[in-house]
């Protein structure tokens, strides 16, 4: 390489250096994006950091797990956000994506548990399911007589006799969503293992059964209600018969509008989650972009209040925001990985 090519080299990385650092020196608010899920918890965050702190009140907003992740994983700078919460843990797929846009050091917060909860008004009865029951109702196929086949269910009773003669009608999250991603996970990967042809097909081809349970059936049985939670509660009390999916926070907010599903024989409830007594549950996290600490104002102190006891501990803030708190001794590891400032270790 000759002297000049080298000089030139230098200059260009030091006029990328100081554009980052003007950027982000012209940009004093922290900007949040990510999973719905985690949104409410992040905004009264932000609303108490805002207040109680020189720093401004952080942006948050609600652009789902996998959308907040492609935005997080764009590069580092003043155009591209310091934090995505998620609702699920990060892909190595999206740590590769973010090691290709020059995103090398991720810091991973995991901020709790949440229940993935069906509920309908209270308008109608109280409805309780088995995983098997979900998955029959949902799933894109279906065993039959010993055969997959398109789902011919089209009321819960065709699923069970003893399910309501009601047109199955579920509301629930788009694929970019980590609740969407979590639900299939737990609750359709759950009842499939109950069917012995499809627990028989795990154990001879463990590809061919998740795509099988991880398939939502797409002929208007299961409605795609986009990213916001409170929509889909406007919409089950507009329509008493149908169940909506969504975070148990959601269900905690508005439990006099709407109930939640008895699944298993477990009601969700904050006790039934933290107890593990309800089949379906998922930790909920954030990451921190590190190349940011230091060049926007309040990162490490943002991370300081949302790990706090007085935050996400048992008795913190967002417990009555409808948080499950990480049991003692894994609250603590989290808080010093966060206080370190830990790569992420996958």
């Amino acid at each position: 390489m000759t002297i000049k090519r080298i000089a030139l080299t230098a200059m260009l990385g030091l006029s990328l250096a100081l554009a980052f650092t003007q950027g982000a020196a012209a940009r004093d608010q922290i900007h949040i994006v990510g999973s719905s899920t985690v949104f409410p918890f992040s905004t009264t965050v932000a609303e108490r950091f805002g207040k109680r702190t020189a720093f401004k009140t952080p942006v948050v907003e609600s652009t789902g797990s996998g959308g907040g992740l492609k935005l997080f994983c764009q590069g580092t700078g003043d155009r591209t956000p310091d934090i995505t919460n998620a609702s699920r843990r990060i892909k190595s797929s999206e740590v590769d994506l973010c090691a290709t846009n020059g995103v090398a050091e991720i810091v991973e917060v995991q901020i709790g548990y949440d229940g993935i909860v069906l509920a309908n008004s209270k308008k109608s009865a109280r409805v309780q399911l088995s995983l098997e029951q979900i998955f029959r109702a949902l799933a894109k196929e279906v065993p039959v007589d010993g055969k997959l086949v398109a789902n011919p269910y089209r009321n819960w009773s065709d699923v069970d006799p003893s399910l309501p003669n009601r047109r199955i009608e579920v509301l629930g999250p788009p694929p970019t969503s980590g609740t969407r991603d979590a639900f299939v996970e737990v609750a359709m990967e759950g009842g499939a293992k109950r069917i012995p042809m499809l627990a028989a097909l795990k154990k001879e081809n463990k590809k061919e059964f998740k795509r099988i349970a991880h398939s939502i059936r797409e002929d208007g049985a299961y409605i795609e209600a986009g990213e916001n939670d409170n929509l889909i509660i406007q919409k089950l009390e507009a329509n008493p018969s149908a169940i909506g999916i969504f975070g148990f926070s959601f269900l905690d907010q508005n439990e006099d509008k709407i109930q939640g599903t008895i699944v298993d024989g477990a009601e969700p409830t904050f006790e039934n989650i933290a107890e593990g007594q309800y089949a379906i549950s998922r930790s909920l996290y954030f990451y921190l972009k590190k190349a940011h600490v230091g060049r926007v104002p309040g990162l490490e102190e943002f991370v300081s209040e949302f790990t706090s006891e007085g935050a996400s501990g048992d008795e913190g803030y967002l417990a009555d925001k409808g948080l499950i708190p990480l049991p003692d001794d894994d609250r603590s590891d989290v808080q010093q990985s966060a206080a370190a400032l830990a790569p992420l270790e996958l």
